[in-house]
């Protein structure tokens, strides 16, 4: 009886290591990330799973306007920033923040919430640090994986499906 006992915890514990070191770019929603030092040296260092469209419509079965959307797939995206930043013109200190928005008819508000280290469903208001708006831009092409690209100048966008939406990231001075 023992014996039995001892290989089904041998057996479970087994099946748990397994499944934490999972390769997390086998996933449905790969990772993927963006660093860039800014030409004001703002080092901006965001990490983000990739999740697909498949069909559904960005706004209504996925990312639904007016709720608040974990801006990724999988484990909360991260933006960190090496120095104090004004994002959008507000200032956001040093840190490593969970990235969320919520998506609307004519825009998108950002949200910069101090937890982090979370799966990304997770969220509470009240662990908010920012909230900031960004004006959607044009696209030219429909992208199938969201992404999120940072450049040289400070800004930073989302990208996906039909969506564009930058914002800017400066050194507070």
């Amino acid at each position: 009886m023992k014996a039995r006992m001892l290989s089904l915890l041998i057996v479970m514990a087994t099946s748990v290591l397994s499944f934490a070191q999972q390769d997390k770019s086998q996933r449905a929603s790969p990772p993927d990330s963006t660093i860039v030092t800014t030409e004001d040296g703002v080092t901006i260092a965001i990490h983000y799973s990739k999740p697909s469209l498949k069909g559904r419509q960005l706004g209504v079965d996925i990312a639904p306007v007016g709720q608040r959307w974990r801006t990724g797939a999988n484990e909360t995206t991260t933006f960190e920033v090496d120095q104090d930043v004004l994002v959008q013109g507000q200032p956001l200190p040093a840190g490593k923040y969970g990235l969320h928005s919520i998506p609307d008819e004519h825009g998108m508000t950002l949200i910069f919430s101090k937890v982090w280290d979370q799966w990304g469903t997770r969220y509470d208001e009240s662990d908010d640090a920012l909230r900031v708006t960004a004006t959607p831009a044009s696209a030219r092409e429909s992208m199938e994986q969201l992404t999120i690209n940072a450049d040289k100048s400070g800004t930073v966008t989302l990208a996906w499906g039909e969506w564009r939406v930058p914002f800017t990231v400066k050194a507070a001075k």
